[in-house]
């Protein structure tokens, strides 16, 4: 068994009743500090405090110690044996340190993991935290984090895929659009915080080739005929998803064949591009500590 330590922290020119103020809405609807949408957002069954109990995408832990504007500790869930927790130390009347530290037992292949994935990718969300709480308080940071080669790759890896659903009730352009579609399907994706929620925005997930038929204020209707096929994609944005479906009929011979060929790669082609254009989107949303500022400007 080996024992990880793993210690991030930063100076931040700012008062740390300041910075802890920061701290106290992580996992927060307004969490201006935690880096989603690149990372999976951290959420709980509860409002921050002793007992609540969730994580942040496949890294399960609970609160087992909140001081308000001081200190947050988290004890890994089943089967980890560890704890990470934030802290805000004063260093004077405008300056402090917050730091994040990492203790766990691992062994084998779970060490294995550590080393080749996790530890890259944890040392990346920290230090991302660590610039949006200097952009909320203090201005841009002076070396904002930069992602290595190999955490491009795990980050790529790792993104989640499509599930697949039935056409969604509020998709109302396209279950109207074909009399007896022969065939539909529909892959839905979480939304993120800070993620788009116009649905001009995704068609990138078609690549723009298709003209748009109808819109309403969560769906677009695109016209993706093609080789005598008369077929319909819609792009629905919900609160918590967005959807692909499509709708297929095919009335002669020719799209008749044609669409027997294509039939076989396209729920591979419809999920890659969805996944494709989420995570594309996730990566160019602006940070949490500007979405933050942007909202409190307007409340201003």
């Amino acid at each position: 068994m080996s024992a990880i330590r793993n210690v991030h922290e930063r100076v931040v020119e700012a008062p740390a009743e300041t910075v802890g103020a920061l701290l106290d809405r992580v996992s927060a609807e307004d969490d201006p500090v935690f880096p989603v949408p690149a990372w999976p957002p951290m959420r709980f069954d509860r409002p921050l405090g002793v007992g609540a109990k969730g994580g942040h995408g496949r890294v399960r832990y609970a609160v087992t110690a909140y001081e308000p504007g001081h200190r947050i500790r988290f004890a890994f869930g089943p089967p980890g044996h560890g704890s990470h927790e934030l802290t805000v130390e004063p260093l004077g009347e405008r300056r402090c340190r917050v730091r994040h530290v990492l203790e766990h037992d691992l062994r084998g292949t779970a060490l294995l993991g550590w080393l080749l994935v996790v530890r890259p990718a944890h040392d990346t969300v920290i230090e991302e935290l660590l610039d949006n709480v200097e952009r909320a308080v203090a201005g841009a940071p002076a070396h904002p984090v930069r992602w290595s080669p190999q955490v491009r790759l795990v980050h790529r890896l790792l993104w989640p895929r499509p599930k697949t659903v039935a056409t969604p009730e509020g998709a109302l352009l396209i279950r109207g659009a074909l009399d007896r579609p022969g065939y539909e399907d529909a892959y839905a994706m979480e939304l993120r915080p800070g993620m788009p929620t116009d649905p001009q925005r995704w068609t990138g997930i078609l690549r723009d080739a298709f003209p748009v038929l109808a819109r309403t204020d969560g769906e677009l209707l695109l016209d993706v005929n093609t080789a005598g096929l008369k077929a319909r994609a819609s792009i629905l944005v919900d609160e918590r998803y967005v959807t692909l479906s499509t709708a297929v009929r095919a009335d002669s011979t020719r799209a008749r064949l044609y669409w027997g060929v294509v039939r076989q790669v396209h729920p591979f082609m419809a999920r890659t591009m969805l996944r494709r254009t989420h995570r594309a989107l996730a990566l160019a949303a602006p940070s949490a500590a500007e979405r933050a500022g942007r909202v409190e400007g307007r409340r201003r």
